[in-house]
């Protein structure tokens, strides 16, 4: 496949699941891909394998936490290609707690870690994003939607970045950015985590899943990455994409 040939993509927490799906199913779209990711063994052995598939892939290990560094992931993209096309704020840790038990440090850890760099980012990113006429995709959850328990502070930070990239497709609509979200399910780390600590709640969600499989990182979710950032969704911004199964059927 060739629908992201010659575009430039950076990808945070692009070392593992979700977003290592995305970035697969980019490099083998034609992309280069820029990996962004605290955890540099596995950063580095994602770099390795994606350069094996043929691809034109750089990593960077960095702590998305530290807010006032974060400008320089978009100098070190645009440095070693050139330019930036596709933004892909997929990088998100939380803690798992009943609402309750939620302290200010589990809050203060999903914003930092999702909400925060996807707002710096954007907004380093957008003269570059302007002047290639790309695109953001950024990641937001149905668990938002069906308030699932122990997911509070998670669903806090992904819905205030998905009410911000509405805002961003609404102001930099003119310059020919778009701006989509994805809400996915599948077969990620944090996933299989959850499912061994909350089996029942878990086992309740593939229960509301239209085609009753969990999905594919790469096969699933990479695939519609690639098409919300390809010439083929040239007309779509502000979107939720929801690819869940049918897990969520309205929004």
């Amino acid at each position: 496949m060739t629908e992201l040939s010659s575009k430039v993509a950076i990808v945070t927490g692009g070392a593992r699941g979700v977003a290592k799906g995305v970035a697969t199913a980019f490099v083998k779209a034609g992309a280069k891909v820029f990996i962004v990711d605290r955890e540099e063994d596995l950063g580095r052995a994602t770099e390795t394998e994606l350069r094996a598939l043929g691809g034109d892939v750089a990593f960077l290990s960095f702590d998305l936490s530290r807010r006032d560094d974060l400008p320089r992931i978009i100098d070190a993209a645009v440095n070693r290609f050139g330019g930036i096309d596709i933004l892909v704020n997929a990088a998100q840790a939380s803690a798992q707690l009943m609402l309750a038990e939620t302290d200010n440090a589990a809050m203060e850890l999903a914003f930092d870690t999702g909400f925060w760099p996807s707002f710096v980012l954007m907004r380093t990113a957008y003269p570059h994003l302007v002047k290639s006429r790309g695109c953001v995709i950024n990641f937001a959850t149905g668990a938002a939607f069906d308030a699932i328990p122990t997911q509070g502070s998670y669903v806090a930070a992904k819905e205030a970045i998905r009410a911000m990239s509405r805002v961003a497709a609404s102001e930099w609509g003119p310059q020919g950015v778009r701006v989509n979200m994805i809400c996915p399910f599948a077969n990620s780390p944090g996933v299989q985590i959850w499912a061994e600590h909350f089996p029942d709640a878990y086992n309740m969600q593939i229960e509301k899943v239209a085609l009753r499989r969990i999905g594919d990182c790469e096969k699933d979710i990479g695939a519609a990455a690639v098409f919300l950032a390809s010439d083929a969704a040239g007309y779509i911004t502000g979107h939720t994409l929801m690819v869940d199964g049918g897990q969520t059927k309205a929004f």
